[in-house]
């Protein structure tokens, strides 16, 4: 098998097990959509739906993809070695008990051990934009879906550009809290999404979301063509046949811009290791 050219300081992490200063590499702050894959063979072992802020210095992730990393205890058994599962390249260290997350696990790895492919370049790769009240919680429920590579919590569907929190709590933008999925299509449908956004939220309500009242947190899907919107509208239409009176509005996405939010209100439950207050599943279909 042929590997990718190192340079002598990946050697000597990779190859050679060692570790680079905290704070000092290029993924340690690193918040993009994507993968992160073996810089020694290309395998993918990390995306960034699983990547957290541990304050270690470090990348560190909470899982890792399926398989691809090998967990090998050190010698003296205080510690558990974690390698590419495809061509044993050192990565770092796992760490569990910490209680950083709810998967209680911390991967913790060099940035020299790391390559990123950034989600635009999988053309495989669909977005879905939903709108049902706070966006932390629907951002919660939608990563838990097989098949959802990633979902952001940010603005959509106002006249504002580049709205920052404030600016959509406190002024008129027209924007609502909005959750864009990415998703793999041949895993989950854009269907299915849909299903679980109506379980996961009162479609009834119409002055916003449980306690969560104004304009922001009013219930929208997004549609990016007409194929979603006849989808959506079917689902609708089977929600009211059950004699539900559903205020979800169906808003061409093509005609807005999604803003993605700050940082601080990505993965918001996955990072305090609680559950969302006013987002509960309850199946309707």
């Amino acid at each position: 098998m042929q590997y990718n050219k190192l340079t002598p300081e990946e050697i000597r992490v990779i190859e050679n097990k060692g570790t680079e200063m905290p704070f000092s590499g290029k993924f340690n702050s690193f918040y993009k959509d994507g993968t992160y894959i073996c810089r020694k063979c290309n395998t993918p072992l990390f995306t960034s739906n699983d990547k957290f802020d541990s304050g270690s210095g470090w990348p560190s992730f909470d899982d890792a993809i399926n398989q691809a990393v090998l967990e090998i205890p050190d010698a003296d058994g205080r510690r558990v070695e974690i390698v590419c599962a495809n061509c044993g390249g050192h990565l770092g260290h796992v760490f569990r008990g910490e209680q950083m997350t709810p998967k209680n696990q911390r991967y913790c790895v060099n940035s020299l051990s790391l390559d990123f492919k950034s989600i635009d370049e999988e053309t495989k790769y669909k977005k879905a934009y939903f709108a049902a009240g706070c966006f932390w919680g629907v951002e919660y429920w939608f990563e838990k879906q097989d098949g959802v590579i990633v979902a952001n919590s940010g603005y959509m569907g106002g006249h504002l550009k580049n709205p920052t929190y404030q600016d959509v709590c406190y002024r008129d933008t027209g924007h609502l809290e909005t959750v864009e999925v990415i998703y793999n299509p041949d895993i989950v449908s854009f269907e299915s999404l849909c299903k679980l956004f109506f379980e996961i939220h009162n479609p009834e309500q119409t002055n916003g979301q449980g306690p969560d009242i104004g304009l922001q947190y009013l219930s929208a899907i997004f549609y990016n063509n007409i194929e979603e919107k006849n989808i959506a509208t079917k689902l609708i239409k089977q929600l009211e046949e059950k004699g539900m009176k559903i205020a979800t509005k169906l808003i061409d996405a093509t005609q807005h811009k999604f803003y993605i939010a700050e940082r601080e209100h990505q993965n918001y439950y996955k990072l305090r290791n609680s559950k969302p207050y006013c987002h509960n599943y309850i199946k309707r279909f």
